[in-house]
């Protein structure tokens, strides 16, 4: 008799499965990865990050495949097993867009940037995802939404450390402006998305207290602003922002300030500063593009403008603007 045949590991099926999945072969690599995962239930090393890894390999491939909902029930388990995995993250993200679950999908993008604020494919994908959510809902679309969960300090650099070494395949999650079944891009083999590039350093989180106090002085500066007392409202502001530095309204009403006070440099740094938060806030790219407006660089102020109108077609403020500024021209 032909000696019997040892059972592969988990390990050996996952990467079976990486490599059906980078040639192509979804459906095999959604079979491969299933059978990793029964493995690893049955072994004695379970481990929930590996098999949280596993889930987000075989959502992988379900979102290649099509299967939007299976991608979206293995995302779950995943981010139960390993919160806050980026790649989980971004794959449930691109799912519910697909699926037109549009809310969903922005508060996965929004909690993967506060992970890496460096990855392009979230930043598109809030982009997109602020669109439709201003086309359907209107103005107030954002009183709408689920709360977006805050990332702990501690896992953001445990996840920013581990998501370099991992091995799963890594397909772009966003899809195409108008979102298909299917997301556009080939697979990556190695998946942390722009995790090896620059990144800011990571500011530390602020405490309750310091968040109460940062809320009580932005408060105090928008009395002052009412008031017409620009300069000591950016005071105010500018003591808010030490307390608590990821404030975005916080940046927008200073800039509205420096503005007034014909600082307009500083507004173009606040306003930046806000956008690196939120690439599609309005009100960032309004000031900013007055702020523009005034230091004569046409081209930044009518680029600042269409961006805006991308989210806010019918903004009357920025059309009007923007006419006025194509005059000069």
């Amino acid at each position: 008799m032909p000696p019997k045949q040892k059972s592969k590991s988990w390990e050996e099926l996952k990467q079976a499965g990486n490599n059906c999945f980078k040639t192509g072969q979804y459906g095999d690599a959604t079979n491969l990865y299933s059978q990793a995962i029964t493995a690893l239930e049955k072994s004695n090393k379970k481990n929930p990050e590996d098999l949280g890894i596993l889930h987000s390999n075989r959502a992988a491939a379900y979102l290649k495949d099509g299967n939007c909902a299976e991608c979206v029930k293995d995302c779950n388990t995943s981010l139960e097993l390993f919160p806050f995995n980026i790649k989980s993250l971004l794959r449930r993200a691109a799912a519910y867009e697909a699926l037109e679950r549009y809310r969903n999908a922005y508060i996965d993008y929004k909690t993967a940037l506060q992970i890496d604020c460096n990855i392009a494919a979230a930043h598109d994908g809030t982009n997109r995802m602020t669109k439709a959510l201003t086309e359907a809902d209107g103005l107030s679309w954002r009183e709408k939404l689920p709360p977006i969960p805050t990332v702990p300090l501690s896992v953001r650099e445990k996840l920013t450390q581990k998501t370099t070494a991992s091995a799963a395949p890594q397909p772009n999650p966003a899809p195409q402006q108008n979102p298909a079944p299917q997301p556009n891009p080939a697979p990556q083999p190695n998946p942390a998305p722009q995790q090896n590039g620059t990144k800011q350093p990571t500011k530390p989180a602020p405490s309750d207290k310091d968040r109460k106090k940062a809320q009580t002085l932005k408060e105090e500066g928008n009395s002052l602003v009412k008031k017409g007392e620009h300069k000591k409202a950016i005071e105010k502001y500018s003591q808010s922002l030490k307390l608590n530095p990821a404030e975005i309204t916080t940046y927008t009403n200073r800039a509205l300030c420096y503005l007034s006070v014909k600082q307009y440099k500083d507004a173009v740094r606040d306003c930046d500063e806000a956008l690196m938060i939120d690439s599609s806030n309005i009100k960032a790219l309004y000031r900013r593009a007055q702020a523009h407006k005034e230091l004569k660089d046409i081209k930044a102020c009518v680029d600042d403008l269409n961006n805006l109108l991308k989210v806010e077609p019918k903004n009357s403020a920025a059309l009007k603007l923007l006419q006025d500024v194509q005059k000069k021209k």
